[in-house]
């Protein structure tokens, strides 16, 4: 079973940097697509960064230029780096999993993330 944990979270003042962890386990590398969300208090998740099923990476418009989703095979581990952090930046993030399927040369992600790690505090300050 896909277990996924997140870590490298804390507090850091507007115009820092965070970088976050998501070590997995319990898969064949490359099988699974990868990406982060993130949830304030009282808003909806919300999908910030995503590593599709041919390697593109794609970002909502909020971390555009200011975050960089990458991938350690090697290592089974997901990154997230942070920069220019933003109060608004605050949240819980997660990282999430999904089958990842190939064929022809041709790979696409499941829909829907099935697996998801336990969270990781990040918190911005003015």
């Amino acid at each position: 079973q896909v277990q996924l944990v997140e870590s490298g979270g804390g507090s850091v003042q507007a115009g820092g940097s965070l970088r976050l962890s998501c070590a997995a386990s319990g898969y064949t590398y490359n099988s699974y697509c990868m990406g982060w969300f993130r949830q304030a208090p009282g808003k909806e998740r919300q999908g910030i960064a995503h590593i599709l099923g041919d390697g593109a990476t794609t970002y909502a418009d909020s971390v555009k230029g200011r975050f960089t989703i990458s991938q350690d095979n090697a290592k089974d581990i997901l990154f997230l780096q942070m920069n220019n952090l933003k109060p608004e930046d605050t949240a819980m993030y997660y990282c999430a999993a999904v089958e990842r399927y190939c064929s022809n040369s041709i790979c696409w992600c499941g829909n829907g993330y099935l697996y998801w790690g336990q969270g990781a505090q990040v918190t911005v300050s003015s």
